[in-house]
């Protein structure tokens, strides 16, 4: 899927690798532990390849990339934190492991490091893109906690985390890639819809996987999220279907922080019997089906191809 622009993805490792050298040895050794870890590089991929679709090629859309997966990763390293997630793609996440003064300093430094490469060789217009969505994505995750262990969230409340949280980086991704190909207004609004409408649908499905994934794939504990006092669409969806007995086992997991094994039985269990993971499917096959409509004026080319693809993928990857 990403084989059009693989032999760039290897240059943006290569690029964050560079980046991330300081003199000051615990950054560049929490930055080879990040990138150890893995990761699928989607946001990074989705930039390039926006950029080959609208004709460019070349040293910006690689700077671009690494900046956006400095941003993303940032994003991931102060996470951990706020959850207090132990496990972060199997290994132990980076808090975890230096503690969290060190790790919320780390963070910090991605995201001015980001700026500050993204200052280097382009246009003001790209940067300001870069700090709004970055913006968002900070105001996305204060706003997702002031709604952490509030069980009454509504549809529209989770959407709107969603969105700030995760669909305008992606958005704002596939608009760069655009701005890099000069494609125009219209062609670079687009691609942001096919990035922003990608984002929500990866989100949503990243969701599921808390109650359709196996613990060894996911690399962190089944029904975290829930755990963690985060309600998603499947919950918000059986909260409003599922009766008293759906509402009192959800509220007293919230409220436990914890879960035993014969209750999270009885939730995936009521999940299933009210279509509310059927539900969540629904609407991440709308925003994916939306996303795709947004790249059929663009050529038949296999950077379209890719994209297009991408949306399927992340889709039925747990299926």
């Amino acid at each position: 899927m990403f084989e059009p622009v693989r032999a760039d993805l290897e240059e943006v490792e290569r690029e964050f690798e560079r980046q991330v050298q300081s003199k000051v040895g615990v950054i560049p050794e929490i930055g080879k532990y990040i990138q150890k870890s893995g990761g699928k590089r989607v946001r990074p991929a989705v930039l390039l390849m926006a950029a080959r679709l609208c004709g460019y090629s070349g040293p910006r859309a690689i700077l671009n990339a690494a900046v956006v997966e400095f941003i993303h990763t940032a994003t991931l390293v102060h996470d951990d934190i706020i959850d207090d997630a132990e496990l972060r793609r199997g290994q132990k996440a980076v808090h975890s492991q230096w503690g969290n003064d060190v790790t919320v300093l780390a963070g910090d430094f991605l995201y001015i490091k980001s700026m500050a490469m993204a200052l280097t060789q382009d246009t003001l217009d790209v940067v300001r893109l870069l700090c709004d969505v970055t913006l968002r994505m900070i105001e996305g995750e204060l706003y997702q906690l002031t709604k952490n262990g509030v069980v009454d969230l509504t549809e529209d409340e989770h959407f709107e985390i969603i969105r700030r949280k995760t669909a305008y980086l992606f958005g704002g991704c596939a608009q760069i890639g655009g701005m890099l190909g000069n494609i125009g207004e219209q062609g670079e609004l687009d691609l942001r819809e096919y990035g922003f409408n990608l984002g929500v649908m990866f989100q949503l499905v990243d969701d599921l996987l808390d109650f359709t994934g196996e613990a060894e794939t996911l690399g962190k504990p089944i029904g975290g999220d829930l755990r963690e006092g985060k309600i998603t669409l499947p919950i918000i969806h059986l909260l409003q279907n599922g009766g008293p007995e759906a509402n009192t086992l959800i509220r007293n997991v919230v409220k436990d922080r914890d879960v035993s094994a014969a209750d999270w039985a009885r939730i995936k269990v009521l999940l299933a019997e009210h279509q509310s993971i059927d539900y969540a499917y629904a609407r991440a096959v709308e925003f994916g089906e939306s996303a795709k409509r947004h790249l059929l004026l663009f050529p038949d080319t296999p950077e379209r191809d890719a994209l297009m693809a991408l949306a399927d993928y992340v889709l039925w990857r747990d299926r």
